[in-house]
């Protein structure tokens, strides 16, 4: 009865179909005896989801009409100051921003795609990439093209993206570029500074006239990828470019403040024309009333009340720290090992996953399979989370990787 309009539409989501063959797994054979690399959560050593407890504290703390009552389509006025302090850290913008509530960062790029391209355009992104960016664009009756994220030399491919830019720029009146960063996944790389001024050097030379630039940076691990001062730092860049060109923010509470099943987060804008961050949060919500109504009152009054107390948001910053503290260890742990087994890897700065690149995943991950090693398949490799695994596990992994690669 389904119509398929355009899309392709797999019998199961792959990581999720992954997963549960992992889970199968350990119900037949013992926790101990599988390797789940596959979550997009960061877990303790012990396998358990981590959750804040000085967020739980907060949850455990609201009022029936915090929780009960419709918030605001774009979000409560709270919630919305607080996410813009959550999304910008110590930077304080100097030009217009407006946020809008989304379900988590997944209802940012939904919302972009819908409003700032047209049906039957190109979206743009690297070609190691969340497979959602594309399930999202065909969901909206638009397509997707990549650009080479790494030249010969493991370097961010400036000339590959100016190429593809000036392409679809050719071809459609605006573009949505989707850059994943820092800690982005599924690599672990972050852009520099000096990539961040390649990058928007290219936008600026090749927006030209008519033609119109989103630029949407999804930052979802910017909390877990190191110093968060120092992986902000790229955010001025983005304050005062030509009218053409928007970045938008695209903010998750799901990993900052352990929020995954709540699905809350945003979408913020940057420009220095009023008239256009007005109209991006006009058109965000008409987007988000058409499609979701609105988000989760809950996670906005959590956020709000932690943003307004500060010996609480200390509290909260502290725990996340000792969190991100042993994700760095597994991360420098698992390069460790692959730099010893003889693995490459996509070059790797820090976040919930690494990379490795090879010729038929598939075939190589069902190898791994066998011996009770889960990870993901995708285009141009395999995508393993550092997240979900303890540190001995990442020790092990890139030796068994390079077994499975024959």
């Amino acid at each position: 009865m389904a119509q398929k309009n355009g899309r392709s539409i797999p019998l199961e989501d792959k990581i999720f179909g992954i997963s549960r063959l992992a889970n199968e797994m350990i119900a037949e054979k013992g926790k101990e005896s599988v390797i789940n690399a596959t979550i997009g959560a960061l877990l303790d050593d012990q396998g358990e989801l981590v959750v804040l407890s000085s967020v739980v504290d907060v949850l455990k703390n609201l009022a029936p009409a915090d929780y009960a009552a419709y918030a605001p389509i774009g979000g409560t006025a709270e919630f919305k100051d607080s996410i813009k302090k959550a999304a910008f850290g110590k930077y304080e913008p100097k030009c217009f921003t407006e946020a809008v509530a989304t379900p988590g960062g997944t209802g940012a790029i939904r919302n972009t795609i819908s409003n700032y391209s047209q049906v039957g355009d190109q979206i743009l992104t690297s070609d190691w990439y969340w497979a959602n960016y594309s399930s999202i664009a065909g969901e909206l009756g638009r397509g997707s093209v990549t650009f080479e994220l790494f030249d010969d030399q493991g370097h961010f491919n400036i000339g590959s993206l100016q190429k593809q830019v000036r392409s679809l720029l050719d071809k459609q009146e605006s573009l949505v570029l989707i850059i994943n960063t820092p800690a982005h996944n599924p690599t672990g790389y972050s852009l520099t500074l000096e990539d961040w001024d390649d990058v928007l050097s290219v936008l600026q030379a090749e927006a030209k006239g008519d033609k119109k630039i989103a630029l949407l940076v999804d930052v979802a691990y910017i909390d877990f990828a190191g110093d968060s001062n120092e992986y902000r730092a790229f955010l001025p860049k983005l304050e005062n470019l030509p009218a053409n060109i928007l970045p938008i923010i695209s903010y998750s509470t799901s990993k900052t403040f352990t929020l995954y099943g709540m699905r809350c987060g945003a979408m913020i804008c940057m420009t220095p024309v009023k008239s256009i961050a007005e109209e991006f949060l006009r058109v965000c919500q008409f987007s988000s009333r058409a499609s979701w109504s609105n988000c989760n009152r809950a996670a906005m009054v959590v956020l709000a009340k932690i943003y307004e107390d500060p010996a609480l948001l200390s509290k909260v910053d502290e725990e996340r720290d000792f969190y991100r503290e042993l994700l760095v260890k597994r991360g420098k742990a698992f390069e460790e090992e692959a730099a010893k087994a003889g693995l490459k890897m996509v070059p790797f700065d820090a976040g919930f996953f690494a990379s490795i690149p090879c010729k038929d995943p598939d075939a190589v991950c069902k190898n791994l399979q066998k011996e009770g090693i889960f990870a993901v398949p995708l285009a141009k490799g395999l995508r393993v989370s550092i997240a979900s695994i303890n540190e001995n596990q990442c020790r092990l992994l890139p030796a068994k990787i390079v077994e499975a690669l024959g």
